[in-house]
């Protein structure tokens, strides 16, 4: 099979076409022929040197893919309601950059009705980050306020939607007019340009001084310390990257007397079981949602495989307002 692989940590000029043996399924596990696949920022991480993959996954990078059910555990399609023939979408820890690809039936969902595979692609690594992060981890309740650090991202567009489907008031933060009037047209009710703004004032305003109550961060670094200030009483600040880097300082203090939670969490990682739960949520809470027009997918931009490295560079150029999804 091609798979596009990573010759040597660097550029996105690293990325090549290769040829790979054809993985095997083994048990609990489907072999699918990938249509499509999604770019992600540990992509671009992994392939820069500073994410490996878990033990026991593939070299390849790739976290989503969609397309049909070539193969796999009988037993384990029929108990998860899938057969062979059967288009699906898939969380991956790796290996997804490829013609055919391995994954835990668990962590296949069919793909929602009405969908392309294209689409479908474009789905699995933010909805099972923001539905465990935001909802699980963070309890977000109908009523509350989610303040979404980077909203026009892969991440923030899976995140606004979801926010407001379950009833939350949804900020959001961008580095751009255009990205935050983007925020505000998939159902933000507030976007804050952080380049001109400061996004603490902005959300203590609109919240009348009360702060928010759940925000999610993908920057961390200086970003907590000014996080902690605009939390509510009670309030839950999750960090699922550490794009402003790795250490922080913030008024510990606050953190007392409003009663707020710090907490973060990386997916890649997790047993199959922990994704497993997540599925089993999206497919009954989330998916029908894209049939009833509640959310959809958000997909900046088109490209043909062999042109990962072009689109390595424009997830790092930050110019893409949603998903980046190459096709074979």
């Amino acid at each position: 099979m091609k798979a596009i692989e990573i010759s040597s940590f660097g550029a996105p000029e690293v990325l090549r076409v290769a040829e790979r043996p054809v993985p095997v399924a083994g048990e609990g596990e489907a072999l699918i022929r990938v249509s499509a696949f999604g770019i992600n920022r540990p992509d671009v991480l992994q392939r820069a040197g500073f994410y490996p993959p878990p033990p026991g996954a593939s070299d390849l990078p790739g976290l989503e893919v969609a397309g049909v059910i070539e193969a796999g555990d009988a037993q384990a399609l029929a108990e998860a309601g899938l057969a062979v023939g059967d288009r699906v979408c898939a969380l991956v820890a790796g290996g997804g950059y490829a013609q055919l690809c391995v994954a835990p039936v668990a962590q296949c969902l069919p793909v929602p009705e009405g969908l392309d595979d294209v689409a479908a692609a474009s789905l699995p690594e933010t909805y099972f980050t923001v539905w465990s992060n935001v909802f699980d981890r963070a309890r977000l309740q109908p009523g509350e306020t989610l303040l979404i650090q980077g909203g026009s991202s892969g991440i923030g567009v899976t995140a606004i939607q979801l926010g407001k489907a379950f009833g939350a008031r949804v900020i959001v933060t961008a580095g751009s007019e255009e990205k935050c009037q983007a925020c505000l047209a998939l159902g933000a009710d507030h976007a804050i340009n952080y380049k001109s703004q400061d996004f603490v004032e902005e959300a203590k305003a609109l919240t009348d001084g009360q702060g928010v109550n759940v925000i999610l961060d993908m920057v961390a670094g200086d970003y907590v310390a000014r996080e902690v200030e605009c939390l509510a009483e009670d309030g839950r600040l999750v960090i699922i990257a550490v794009q402003g880097g790795v250490n922080a300082g913030f008024n510990a203090g606050l953190v007392l007397r409003r009663r707020l939670v710090i907490t973060g969490a990386t997916l890649r990682p997790r047993p199959v079981a922990f994704k497993a739960q997540i599925a089993s949520a999206l497919r009954e809470k989330v998916w029908p949602m894209f049939a009833d027009g509640k959310i959809k997918p958000v997909i900046h931009s088109v490209m043909p495989a062999a042109d990962a490295d072009k689109a390595h560079a424009l997830m790092e150029s930050n110019k893409h307002i949603g998903k980046i999804v190459l096709t074979w």
